[in-house]
Formats: C-alpha cells, sequence, structure tokens
C-alpha cells in the first residue's frame, strides 16, 4: 500500500516538473524580440537557473524538451553575438570617423560633428565590457587629439587678434583718404581691394571688431553715396541713348527683313554699326540685351549677303564649268571633222581640190586654238576664284 502511494507520488511529481519546464519553454519563445538586449539577457538567466532547479527524471520526453529550450536560449546568445558585433562594427566605424574629424581645422563644424559622433557612441549600445573599454579608449583618444587642438588653437588666435586690430587699423587711414575721390571706377577698384584685406586679415576679436568695422564701413558708405549720385545722373544720359540705339535697331531691322542685299542697303548696314559705336553705352541695364538684338540682325544681314554672294558665285561657277563643257565638246566636234575630211583628201584628185581641203582643215585647227585658249582662260578664272 505504502510503495504504490510513493509510486503515485512520483508519477505527480514528474508531471509537475515537465509542466514546468514546458511553462518555462512558452516563456522563453514569448520573450519580444525587440526588448531592451539587457532585459532580455536577465529573463534568459533566470530562465536557465529555473530549468535547472527543476529534478530531471531521465526520461525521452525531458530531452526533447531539453533540446526545444536549449534551440531557444541558444537563439538568444546568438542574437547576442550579432548584436555585440554589430555594436563593434558600428564603434569601429565611430573611431575612423573620429580620427579625420580630429585633425580637422573647422573648428566650429569639427566640435558640432565630435559632439554627433559621441552621441551616436551612447546609441551604439555595448558590444561586450572588455570589448567597450578597449573601443572607448581609442575613440576617446581621438576625441582628447581634436579638443587639445582646439585648445592650442584658440590661444594661438589671441596673437592673431592684435594683429588684426593693427592691420584694420591701417586699413581705416586708408579708406578715409580716398572717401572724397572722384575717380569712380578706379576707387571702387581700390575699396573692393581694401574690403577683400580686411576680410582676408580675420577678425581682431570681439572686443574690438564692431568699432573698427563702424569707422572703415563710414569711409566706404561716404564714397559709395557720392558714386550713386553721380551714376543717377548719369543714367538720364544713358536713356537717352537707349533711345538712340533703338532706333538704330529698327532702321537695321527694317532692311534685313528686305533681304535685299544691294551695295547701297550694304553700306547703310555699315555705317549703322559705326553709329552705334558713336552713341556710346547706355548702361548695363539695356546694354548687353540692346547689343544682342542689334548683333543678331546684323549678323542676319549678313550672313544673307554671304549666302547671296555665295549661290551668286556657285551660279557664276557653273556658268562657266557648263561653258568649258560644250567648248570642250566643239573641240572634240572639230577634231573629228578635220580627221574625217584628212580622209576624203586621199580621194581628192584635183591639187585645186587638195588645196581648198587643206585650207579648211587649217581653219578648224586655228577655230580648235581659239577653243583650247578659252578653255584656258576659264580654268584659270575657276581656279582664282
Amino acid at each position: 500500500m505504502y510503495q504504490e502511494n510513493d509510486d503515485m507520488l512520483e508519477v505527480n511529481d514528474f508531471d509537475e516538473d515537465i509542466r514546468r519546464r514546458e511553462e518555462l519553454i512558452e516563456e522563453a519563445k514569448n520573450i519580444p524580440a525587440d526588448a531592451d538586449w539587457n532585459e532580455v539577457m536577465h529573463q534568459v538567466n533566470d530562465l536557465r537557473r529555473r530549468w535547472r532547479r527543476i529534478q530531471y527524471w531521465d526520461s525521452a520526453y525531458e530531452e526533447t524538451l531539453a533540446e526545444e529550450f536549449d534551440s531557444y536560449i541558444d537563439a538568444f546568445y546568438a542574437k547576442r553575438r550579432e548584436f555585440y558585433q554589430s555594436a563593434q562594427k558600428l564603434k569601429e566605424e565611430l573611431i575612423e570617423q573620429a580620427r579625420k574629424v580630429a585633425l580637422s581645422e573647422e573648428w566650429n563644424q569639427a566640435t558640432e560633428e565630435m559632439n554627433a559622433l559621441m552621441q551616436q557612441w551612447k546609441a551604439a549600445g555595448s558590444a561586450g565590457k572588455e570589448t567597450d573599454d578597449a573601443l572607448w579608449e581609442q575613440f576617446n583618444a581621438a576625441r582628447q587629439q581634436f579638443f587639445d587642438r582646439k585648445h592650442e588653437h584658440w590661444e594661438q588666435l589671441q596673437g592673431k587678434f592684435e594683429n588684426a586690430r593693427q592691420v584694420k587699423e591701417n586699413l581705416i587711414e586708408q579708406a578715409a583718404a580716398l572717401e572724397d575721390s572722384q575717380e569712380w571706377q578706379k576707387t571702387s577698384e581700390k575699396f573692393r581691394k581694401l574690403m577683400d584685406e580686411w576680410k582676408a586679415v580675420g577678425s581682431a576679436g570681439r572686443e574690438h571688431e564692431d568699432a573698427l568695422w563702424e569707422k572703415f564701413n563710414s569711409s566706404r558708405q561716404k564714397f559709395y553715396e557720392r558714386r550713386n549720385a553721380h551714376y543717377d545722373e548719369l543714367h538720364q544720359v544713358q536713356g537717352e541713348r537707349y533711345d538712340a540705339k533703338k532706333k538704330l535697331v529698327a532702321q537695321a531691322k527694317e532692311i534685313a527683313d528686305a533681304r535685299s542685299y544691294t551695295r547701297e542697303n550694304t553700306k547703310v548696314m555699315k555705317d549703322l554699326g559705326v553709329e552705334w559705336k558713336k552713341v556710346g553705352s547706355c548702361g548695363k541695364e539695356h546694354e548687353d540685351q540692346i547689343w544682342k538684338e542689334f548683333r543678331s540682325i546684323m549678323d542676319e544681314y549678313f550672313d544673307g549677303l554671304k549666302q547671296w554672294n555665295e549661290q551668286r558665285h556657285s551660279q557664276w561657277r557653273q556658268r562657266m564649268q557648263d561653258a568649258r563643257a560644250r567648248k570642250l565638246e566643239l573641240i572634240q566636234n572639230q577634231k573629228r571633222q578635220i580627221q574625217r575630211m584628212k580622209e576624203e583628201m586621199v580621194g581628192l584628185l584635183g591639187q585645186r581640190a587638195i588645196d581648198d581641203m587643206q585650207d579648211r582643215i587649217d581653219e578648224k585647227e586655228d577655230f580648235i586654238e581659239q577653243l583650247e585658249a578659252e578653255v584656258a582662260d576659264i580654268d584659270r578664272s575657276l581656279n582664282e576664284q
């Protein structure tokens, strides 16, 4: 009786242990894949610890459950290795970027980049404590290199500020000497050069920069205001020139549209070009546009004139070639007649008839010489053109 009870208790314990193992497997299956990795590993370690505490009954089904449980646990560890490797790769890339930024002399931009790299480092996750420590040492060395260089740079700036202040005071004196000038273009160029020098020398520091700039810019503005007043007066003259050039454009267009390429029209078009130069500039606002319009019309006319002349020349060459061909054909015809006449002379009996025939042959030969001379003249004319 007691033995049966013990057996029943063992069966109940076995069933309970199987149920507990199956529950642990379900817990392993249901751990969220996107959960925090530290929390996941805490759950995994807790599952393993609870699994080991369950009595092992040495059954085949327990082996099956153990294999299933181990497969989930192994998957989590594989994922952790992948996570560590990914974090290691990302941190190695951040180290390389930090080393490049550490050599930069764009201090503000590089500082922002270095701070951004630090934020990415914090978000990269763990690659394992030992690896994290080694990687951090490299990353922090690059950061420290940059910030040491930046500190040294700012110390050097203090000396540069004083030098810049002295240079800018000299530029202020030069600007003051130019503010009353009436050489508008020449002085404008000088002010541009002074401005380039002002920019190139760099800042004199917050303490002096604004006051220095106010003095320098005051001389610039005084000159530019006087120059602008001068050009306001000039604009009226340029407006009149613009009207005159519009009339020249209209005249040129009327002739070009007619497509009559006479000597008279060609002379007028050339005279319009001369007149255009005499009118003078009508200012940047209109000069380029109206010149393009005038130039386009002139090009249209003279291109048409060129084509017309080329067409006339082509027609002349064709006439000359046609005339040459006719003369060559006539020469050949005369030669054939001479040959025939020489053959007929053989059958003539009287001397008079022979002499008459010879006279006719001589005339044709003279005619051939004349034609050949004319062909030669045509060839010379063709070769000269």
